[in-house]
């Protein structure tokens, strides 16, 4: 079985750069001019890498760099355009020199995949500007907030960009992109209800909540998730606290017998008993905050519903033990994968191993077709729908191929690192702990440390860039400057969320800088390894 596993990924990685944009009139290859937002070529971008395509990882850069264009007259999903392109782009531009990408000068503080993130990201910014500071939905890249735009987003929505806006903002300098993600997330955490539980829908204009459906899955699943991962990646005590009453709340209201369902925000009473697919990344999150026991009953509740129908349908009803109706299909989606990964890397579980194999045969003998691995349509008679979405290759195949490969960079274990000089002094990158946006693109929490400027001083960059590798680590022939923001800044006025008294407030004071520990890189190919895990599923215990 890991040799079929290894065959689904190798074919996977040789299809990747076929597939992308819309084919040419004769059915030919897409042209570059009208890749758009490349989004398929992006949110599998990093994928590239940890599967070890190296080349082709190198050939996508050029092709983004030389054919992506953001000034569209697009309307796009605010939350997808974040975590697909933005995540997607800033985790690349983190893992060019490791690709073997030639980096310019101040790089990882500089570079064009950095600046493409950055100039998506700005395209976004308009839908902040709410007198709540919560996002719309949808904002047009060309045009900003459409008149008439729906005011009515989901937590997810709202609560999804601490990880990739405050990256952005600790790579360039510019503050705006961390304020506006902080500031959303205030905002839901104040309108949390009398029991401490989120709705599903809010409106940005008033904060009033639209749905008031309380749980762990569709609508308001990464919220919880990127409260977690920012308080890791930020080393945010206040985030994380946030968290943990949640967390409380979810346990006191929505859990029953290790099943999490939908209840009544402000009552706790019960209106959906149902699981999603969505949830089950739950396990996974609980894993992270060392909460392996429940995380464990959790996902073999999920694992059952797996086995029951080869995938997990899009809604499975509790009580009866049955797909619902209109919601029995199957988009390959990563959620379940993603937490064995995370749980078999906490305790090496071979029942997590074995989902692993499940998940392979599953997808290889029931979604494979000549051009790819589709969407299955339903899941009781395995009828495919004619679609791939792009989160099956950014997501569930970098989940399947990092829970078979234990030495992958990825997961490297403290004993070696990189030490890179930038415009502001020597820092470590490749050092491990990578946190995953929830789109699965691998952010290196040491690289925000890297290109932080202090407020007194300010090295002038433009000197550096020109002059990097002849001045290595001569700081004192650099000139000072402050360091201005971008063009986009919050509207301020008396009684607005922006007004100097309230901005302030916004802004976190930055924790001290923490050591960073020394982690490693793999010392052996994926292929050295198959013999040896295939035992795992010869042996009963």
């Amino acid at each position: 079985m890991p040799f079929q596993l290894f065959i689904l990924l190798s074919l996977l990685c040789a299809l990747l750069p076929l597939h992308h944009g819309a084919p040419g009139p004769d059915g030919s290859a897409p042209d570059p001019a009208h890749y758009s937002f490349s989004l398929t070529l992006i949110d599998a971008l990093d994928t590239l890498l940890i599967l070890g395509n190296v080349s082709e990882f190198q050939r996508v850069v050029e092709v983004l760099q030389d054919n992506v264009d953001f000034d569209i007259d697009v309307n796009a999903s605010v939350f997808e355009t974040n975590i697909r392109v933005v995540g997607g782009l800033l985790s690349a531009h983190l893992l060019s020199k490791k690709a073997g990408v030639e980096v310019e000068a101040g790089w990882p503080c500089s570079g064009p995949l950095l600046r493409m993130a950055e100039e998506a990201a700005r395209k976004l910014l308009p839908a902040f500007q709410t007198p709540t500071g919560m996002p719309y939905g949808t904002v047009n890249l060309l045009h900003g907030v459409n008149l008439g735009e729906t005011p009515v987003t989901c937590t997810a929505g709202i609560g999804t960009f601490i990880v990739e806006f405050a990256t952005l903002s600790s790579l360039t300098g510019d503050p705006v992109f961390e304020d506006v993600a902080r500031v959303a997330l205030m905002r839901l955490w104040e309108s949390r209800s009398d029991i401490g539980l989120v709705g599903n829908h809010i409106d940005v204009l008033t904060g009033k909540w639209v749905a008031q459906d309380a749980g762990i899955g569709a609508g308001v699943d990464s919220y919880f998730e990127y409260l977690v991962k920012g308080a890791i990646l930020l080393q945010d005590k206040k985030l994380m606290a946030m968290f943990l009453e949640y967390n409380k709340a979810i346990r006191n209201y929505t859990r029953f017998d290790d099943w999490y369902l939908w209840v009544q925000m402000y009552k706790g009473t019960v209106s959906m008993p149902v699981f999603q697919s969505l949830e089950a990344y739950w396990p996974g999150l609980q894993s992270l905050i060392g909460d392996i026991d429940n995380a464990m009953r959790t996902f073999l509740n999920y694992y059952t519903v797996w086995k029951q129908f080869g995938g997990l349908p899009e809604f499975y009803n509790i009580p009866q033990g049955y797909t619902v109706e209109k919601r029995e299909g199957y988009p390959l989606r990563p959620e379940l994968i993603e937490s064995a990964m995370y749980l078999y890397r906490a305790t090496g579980d071979p029942t997590l191993l074995e989902l692993g194999r499940d998940a392979v045969e599953s997808i290889e003998k029931i979604s494979k077709v000549e051009c790819g691995f589709a969407t299955i349509k339903d899941l009781r008679d395995h009828k495919l729908d004619n679609r791939m979405e792009s989160f099956f290759l950014a997501e569930t195949v970098k989940y399947l191929y990092l829970l078979f490969d234990p030495t992958n960079f990825i997961h490297n274990n403290g004993s070696t690192f990189d030490t890179v000089i930038t415009p502001y002094g020597e820092c470590i990158l490749g050092a491990g702990g990578y946190i995953f946006n929830t789109e699965a693109h691998p952010i290196d929490p040491a690289a925000l440390h890297c290109c932080r400027r202090l407020k007194e001083e300010q090295w002038e960059v433009e000197d550096l860039m020109r002059e990097f590798y002849s001045l290595k680590r001569n700081r004192s022939r650099f000139r000072k400057k402050t360091v201005s923001s971008g063009p986009w800044e919050p509207p301020a006025g008396p009684g607005t969320l922006f007004s100097p008294e309230n901005y302030d407030q916004v802004r976190e004071k930055k924790p001290a800088k923490q050591k960073i520990p020394l982690l490693s890189c793999p010392s052996q190919p994926f292929t050295s390894k198959l013999a040896l895990l295939g035992q795992v599923f010869l042996d009963s215990s």
